[in-house]
């Protein structure tokens, strides 16, 4: 089976983990983003900061943290990086909550994995924390919305595409 430009993929077919040793340290940059679609009784919660397990978002922002630093563990070609900053914000939309989460890192390749898997933990942890109040929330978009550094320069998702 030809490899068809695959990195991840030998002449055979077979999963491999990229070589990155000879890349060049660069500043590297990711912001990628989730959603997670709530009722307006577990939105008030969250917002009132009433939720019955507590601070919904601040754990929210702890685990997509840790979930940065702990990306090579779950997604099994990425290599383990040394991230000199992980950020997570919240905003509060009509019926749902937006995640948007920055990371960086001076390394061989570049952060968008860490960043989505940061976006996508944070709305697993929202929809955790509040699952006994409302079970069909709804986790949705996870995007890279932006990455800068390495070979491939400088990208950024326009504005419509989905």
């Amino acid at each position: 089976m030809p490899n068809m430009g695959l990195t991840h993929f030998d002449e055979g077919g077979a999963a491999v983990m990229v070589d990155v040793s000879g890349k060049d340290k660069t500043h590297r940059e990711a912001i990628a983003s989730g959603r997670i679609y709530v009722s307006e009784q577990v939105f008030n919660a969250i917002a009132g900061g009433t939720a019955a397990k507590g601070d919904v978002l601040g754990v929210a922002r702890i685990a997509g943290i840790m979930a940065a630093k702990r990306t090579s563990d779950v997604i099994p070609m990425c290599h383990p990086l040394q991230l000199t900053g992980v950020n997570i914000s919240f905003s509060f939309e009509e019926d749902g909550i937006a995640v948007e989460t920055f990371c960086r890192c001076t390394g061989q390749t570049g952060v968008e994995m860490e960043a989505l898997t940061a976006a996508s933990v944070a709305c697993l942890t929202i929809y955790d924390m509040c699952k006994a109040h409302q079970r069909d929330m709804v986790v949705s978009r996870i995007r890279l919305l932006e990455k800068d550094g390495g070979a491939s320069g400088h990208f950024v998702r326009e504005e419509n595409c989905e």
